[in-house]
C-alpha cells in the first residue's frame, strides 16, 4: 500500500509541475451539509489528465 502512495504523490507530482506538458491545475469543491444532527464541512482537492484522476476528499 506504502508503494502505491508513493507512485500516486509522484505521479500528481510529475503532472502538476509541468515537466510533461503543460501544468494541471488542481479543482477544489467544498461544501457544507447542515441536519438535524449537526454540521459537516467537506472538501475535495484533485488532479485531473486524461485518463488519470487523482483526488483526495476530506
Amino acid at each position: 500500500m506504502t508503494r502505491l502512495t508513493v507512485a500516486l504523490a509522484l505521479t500528481a507530482l510529475v503532472a502538476a509541475c509541468g515537466v510533461d506538458g503543460e501544468p494541471v491545475r488542481p479543482t477544489v469543491n467544498g461544501g457544507v451539509t447542515i441536519s438535524n444532527s449537526g454540521v459537516y464541512p467537506s472538501a475535495t482537492i484533485s488532479l485531473s489528465r486524461w485518463p488519470v484522476w487523482i483526488g483526495v476528499g476530506l
